[in-house]
């Protein structure tokens, strides 16, 4: 019975591969542009309803959990540490109600950013969903793929843990919101371009304490950290070839998330947008006119691929406008998976470099 059983889970896994592998080729096939008949689509403000919300969201067809933190030891060393959970629906609605019915794929990416040991290490996981191998539940919290886990004890998102262990590195952090929900866009929709949006909240601040194991040395860190929950039937146009994404965690207490949308035009995409985040927990909409992202700097990766890692910010915030720089903690934090892209931790500088913050910027579609 078990050889059966690892055959039957070596198909499942080999099928979710091949229909996981089509997003090497452009990100859009994943998140637009194909066949999306049959699937709900986000296209109007919604009540959200906790916990409910934090699990899944089958009948669109993608989302994704997102874990960000900025982590450093006792001796000051600095780490990032990222996991995101991401679900894809292969069909609408599923052939037949049984765990093995398999309609969803699930892939996992967890990486961890050693900045004093100047490395980047990233490792992925895929599966399709079964409460054995890949999933996620609403109350108590848990998403989890084949070992790797982000739980809550509680459905308020308290006392969250998450533990992962890979070839070259380990993670095991616990978690508690200091802020509450907040909802991007328009009252949680957020647009990407004519018909292309989805649904989107943030925890923007965590308190962090853990442990991090890079090649058999673990450290005791703090630090805090960014949660992001988005789901869809159709994000980019056609025109659209990727993202700059940004969520940055201000010294004073501020939280910032802001994104730019890459057209074929150049030009700036007027569904531009982002969240600044008051210390009390309020947030405030960013639109296109309210904040401007220029890239100062680019590393080139060993496949010739230009990556802005280093960018010049405005933000007209409630409390007046913001300047300030963000630079890559490490120029390469490439994640080099199924969908390649650029993810990594970053540091916020005055214009005297003097740090005020620390955030994760995320890079798309460059390649």
């Amino acid at each position: 019975m078990r050889r059966l059983e690892r055959i039957v889970l070596g198909m499942l896994l080999a099928a979710a591969a091949a229909a996981a592998s089509a997003a090497e080729v452009r990100l859009g096939e994943l998140l637009g542009e194909t066949d999306t008949a049959g699937f709900l689509r986000a296209e109007t403000p919604r009540p959200f309803r906790f916990p409910d919300d934090h699990g899944p969201h089958p009948r669109y067809r993608s989302e994704w959990w997102y874990l960000t933190a900025s982590l450093e030891s006792a001796s000051g060393e600095a780490f990032g540490v990222q996991f995101t959970l991401f679900r894809q629906a292969l069909r609408p609605a599923p052939v037949f109600e049984s765990p093995w019915d398999a309609s969803q794929v699930y892939l996992a990416h967890l990486a961890i950013t050693d900045v004093a040991g100047g490395r980047h290490l990233e490792a992925e996981r895929l599966a399709r969903a079964h409460p054995r191998l890949a999933g996620v539940e609403a109350a108590p919290f848990r998403a989890h793929l084949d070992g790797w886990e982000l739980a809550a004890d509680r459905p308020d998102l308290q006392a969250l843990t998450l533990s992962g262990t890979a070839e070259r590195f380990a993670v095991r952090l616990r978690l508690n919101p200091v802020k509450p929900v907040v909802l991007q866009g328009n009252d949680g929709l957020s647009p990407k371009g004519p018909g292309q949006a989805s649904y989107y909240y943030s925890i923007p601040r965590l308190a962090v304490t853990g442990e991090v194991r890079v090649d058999g040395r673990s450290r005791a860190v703090t630090g805090r950290a960014w949660l992001d929950r988005e789901w869809s039937t159709s994000v980019l146009g056609e025109q659209q070839s990727g993202w700059d994404w940004f969520a940055l965690q201000l010294d004073d207490g501020a939280d910032v998330m802001m994104f730019r949308l890459r057209n074929d035009t150049g030009l700036r995409d007027p569904y531009d947008q982002g969240l600044w985040v008051d210390p009390d927990g309020l947030g405030h909409p960013l639109r296109v006119p309210d904040f401007r992202l220029e890239p100062l700097r680019y590393w080139q990766d060993p496949d010739g691929v230009r990556w802005p890692v280093a960018w010049k910010a405005s933000v007209m915030t409630p409390q007046g406008p913001r300047r300030f720089q963000i630079h890559a903690a490490l120029d390469d934090q490439r994640m080099d998976t199924l969908i390649r892209y650029w993810e990594g931790m970053v540091r916020v500088v005055d214009d005297d470099g003097r740090r005020i913050g620390t955030g994760y910027m995320e890079l798309t579609g460059y390649d």
